[in-house]
Order: structure tokens, then sequence, then C-alpha cells
């Protein structure tokens, strides 16, 4: 017998009858402790790796690699909890979620990107299909975080199947995200009427929708008519990015994996460096050495920068050579499983550090440690900032570069040779829950970088020193 978890206890799971025109449910489900047996997931290749197509990749039971339809489960519990907390004093309302996913961006005419879904849409189902539709809705009885989740994906299609590939169907997207129900995205059209009534309240991010076809064409009139009702709509977003804040330790553990594999290939790329040598060639090393040890894609164009090109903070030509003598500086990531990471080096291109390259390299190393032994709870990414602005200001000091520097310009002069922040949060993307403050205390599970005056300040520095 396959256990659930409900609101309040374990209940068995129990399939229950189509509805909504046949759609594939199990609206009895909660939570599953435990995943849909194996043989439940169709024998067949999905829109995304499956356990059944990919057991290299993924256990029985996974959604994507490391991470279990409990785990994603379990964050659609946490949200409606969060969401109940926003709701207490209002009787007799119902909430509905709903989250868009991306869609097929192009790049010309018909030549497409490749997808990447949209990253709260993902946090909450793990389905990586476009065009598709997830909405957690309260049930009718029951307290909040108590609801039932919906997918609703694109229709199976064998000749767009032929040129596209293969894609999950509601049968798939149940069978692998463990969601209660799935429905063919055009079903969606039927659940739109009782999201008008003047008794639900419905969390959606009509101000950003990420995917603005589907806003067209199911959410713009919806929300028009919500705004002018006691309950209108309600922002969703910045509710998912603080759960996204807290990692877990799948999660963690995922990160561990991107962060391991990217500092490989930086060994690589350094290994490979000569004098002279073209950007272009450490970045394409790069990316092979990220690509063939795993990784995904690369999680952001990386920057490769020779010299003086490395005052650009996001110098991404790639395009120029780098002559012996000079310093090269690579900020690169990967994503892997979902995660990224995000690592900022910097070394002589010929292997060999100049006395002043290696005294300022030392004393940048040195704030960047420092600023490390902050990293504790409760202490924020603005309080290490205000920190390694006075660090720098300092070693500009000792190092006789800002000889006139009076103390009260210490942090401007410090802005001079390091225009960027200390660093920011970072998880299913690289400037991760972009809507969450710095001034965040830190809490167990958060991951941030820690990367002081990584790219403008050396090459200034050096020059100044020289």
């Amino acid at each position: 017998m396959l256990w659930l978890l409900s609101a309040t206890k374990l209940v068995p799971a129990i399939a229950s009858a189509r509805s909504l025109s046949g759609c594939v449910s199990c609206s009895q489900r909660r939570y599953s402790l435990q995943p849909i047996p194996e043989r439940r997931i169709p024998n067949r290749y999905l829109g995304q790796p499956s356990p059944f197509t990919h057991p290299h990749l993924l256990r029985p039971g996974e959604v994507t690699p490391g991470l279990s339809q409990v785990e994603y489960a379990l964050r659609r519990h946490k949200l409606m909890s969060v969401i109940h907390k926003e709701t207490q004093g209002q009787s007799g309302t119902d909430q509905t979620v709903v989250l868009l996913s991306n869609p097929t961006y192009y790049m010309s005419n018909d030549i497409p990107y490749t997808f990447h879904q949209d990253n709260n849409f993902l946090y909450l189902c793990g389905f990586q299909e476009p065009d598709s539709i997830l909405v957690l809705q309260s049930l009718p009885g029951k307290q909040l975080p108590a609801h039932k989740a919906m997918l609703f994906v694109p229709r199976r299609d064998p000749s767009r199947e032929l040129w596209d590939g293969p894609r999950s169907g509601a049968d798939g997207a149940i069978a692998l995200t463990g969601v209660d129900e799935a429905y063919t995205l055009e079903e969606f059209q039927h659940l739109v009427p009782k999201l008008k009534a003047e008794t639900n309240t419905l969390w959606y991010d009509w101000m950003r929708p990420a995917h603005a076809q589907l806003h067209s064409d199911y959410m713009q009139r919806l929300t028009e008519v919500k705004a002018k009702s006691k309950n209108k709509v309600r922002a969703v977003q910045q509710l998912v990015q603080h759960l996204r804040l807290i990692k877990s330790p799948a999660e963690i553990e995922r990160m561990q994996i991107a962060g391991k594999l990217t500092s490989q290939a930086f060994i690589e790329t350094m290994f490979a460096s000569k004098a002279p040598v073209e950007e272009s060639f450490l970045y394409a090393k790069f990316e092979f050495e990220c690509r063939a040890r795993g990784a995904d894609i690369l999680a952001y164009p990386p920057v490769v920068a020779g010299g003086n090109r490395s005052n650009t903070l996001h110098y991404v030509k790639n395009n120029q050579l780098i002559k012996d003598g000079e310093m090269v500086l690579l900020d690169g990531g990967c994503e892997s499983s979902c995660y990224v990471s995000d690592i900022t080096r910097t070394w002589p291109v010929n292997g060999r550090f100049t006395a002043p390259q290696a005294e300022l390299y030392e004393a940048v190393l040195e704030i960047q440690r420092d600023c490390l032994t902050l990293c504790s709870p409760g202490t924020s990414l603005e309080n290490i900032y205000s920190m390694m602005l006075s660090l720098i200001g300092q070693k500009l000091k000792e190092l006789g570069i800002g000889k006139n520097i009076r103390e009260n310009n210490a942090f401007k002069a410090a802005r001079k040779y390091c225009p960027h922040h200390v660093g920011h949060y970072l998880g299913m993307d690289v400037h991760d829950t972009p809507d969450m403050p710095r001034s965040l205390p830190l809490q167990p599970g958060m991951v941030i970088t820690v990367e002081p005056a990584k790219s403008k300040s050396l090459y200034l520095m050096c020059k100044t020193r020289v």
C-alpha cells in the first residue's frame, strides 16, 4: 500500500475517477512519502528524463536528479502554509495559486534557444516542458495547507513530436511529478470560471507573467475581472522566492556537485593557459570541461577577460588575444540538475606572477578570507559588503596605492576599485531570488557568493602599483 502525507495525517493513496473531460487524476493522494511505483511511469520517452528512460540520472521516485516527488510535494505544502498565514482572518475564501511555465524562445524565425524552465514553476513541480500551467487549489471544507496540485500540459501530438521530440502528456506528467491531477492545456479554460468567483482569492503574478501568450489566452481577462472584486489578485512570486532562499539537504548536495565540477573545469582551463592565447580558446576549454563532467549547460555567458578588459564587469565578447605577462579573469559557472555554480578566478596567463601581481593577488585573497569569516547566521550580505569596502580601503593604504585617502573617504576609494556588491544569493539561478533583499539575516541553508574585488580592482591596482 502506498501511503501519503495529508495536512494532518497519513492516509492510503486512492485513485479517483476521471474528471474534467477525462483528466488523469489521483485526487485523494496528498504529499507522497514514497515514490509512485516505477511500473506506473509510462514505458516510453517523456518530455524530460524519467527513472524509466534515464536510470543513470534518476532513481525511482525522483522528478529531477536528486529531488524526489516527496521533496516537490513538501515545497507545495510549505507554500500553501505561507498563504494560510497570509490570509488568516479571511473566512469563507478559497485560495488558488497559478504559475505559468516559460515558453520556447526563438533566436530567429524558426531556430529555438535551448529551453529553460521558469524557476518558480520548476521549483514547485519539477516539470520541464514549455506551455504548461501549475495550479494549487485549496480543498472545500478543509484548512490550508491541504490542497490539490494540478498540471495542465501540452497535448500529445505525433506530428509535433516527430520534429520536437516526445511530450509527457497528462499521464506522463502525473506519473513523473506526483501531482494530484493532470490535464491537457486546453482544459484550463474550464477552470477559469471558477477562479472568477468572489469567494476565490487568486495568487498569480499578473505584473510579470512568465508566459505572455498563456497570460493573454487565459489569465489577462481573468485578472482584470478579479481586480474589481473584493478578493483581488495577489502576487505569489516573492512567497516562492522566500522559500527558495533556504536550501534543503538535497538541494545543497546538487549545488555541491555543480560547484565541484566547475572547480575541476577551472583547474583544467588554467592548465591549458599559455602565452599568448585567445580568450575564445579558454572559453571553449572551460565549457568543454564543464559539459564533459556532466553539466547540462553553462549557467551564464562566461567572462574571459585578459588585461584591462577585466574592467568591464560583464565583458562577454571573449574574442581578444591575451598577451604574455597579462592576467586573465574567468567568471563562469555551470548548471547541473537545475542548480548552478558561480566562480571567479584570476591568474597570470603564462603561469608566472610578477611581484606586483602576486602581492595584489594575495591582498584580494586575504580580503575574501576575512569576508568568509563573517558568513554566519544573523549577519547579512549588506554587513559583509560594508566590511569588504573597509578592508579594501585598508589594503589600499597598506600597499601605498591610497596614501592620500582620508578615513571618511575610504569607502568611496574602495568603490572605485570594486564597483560591485560583495555577493548575491545562489541556487536555481545565478542571481537567485532577485526580489529578496541583501539585508536579510543569513540563515542555515542559504547559499551566497563572496566575491570581493573580483574584476576591476586587480588590474587597476596592478597598474597603479607598477
